[in-house]
């Protein structure tokens, strides 16, 4: 299977900035600063279904796929 490297840069990026936030948001929850955790919160479930897409579209590009159609 063929990937792209803007898919593959993308997807790891976006998953870097998944751990990033995560791991803010458990620092700003031992704080007690619960706004930001919300704001961190709301960033995760925004960037991971992006990535879930970038995902099936490079998973979609390759000739033989390893998941059932």
């Amino acid at each position: 299977m063929k990937r792209s490297y803007f898919g593959v840069i993308s997807l790891c990026a976006i998953l870097f900035m998944d751990i990033v936030f995560m791991q803010l948001l458990v620092h700003q929850y031992f704080h007690q600063n619960y706004k930001i955790v919300l704001l961190f919160m709301f960033c995760n479930i925004i960037l991971f279904p992006i990535a879930l897409y970038i995902y099936k579209q490079e998973i979609n590009k390759g000739g033989q796929s390893h998941e059932k159609k």
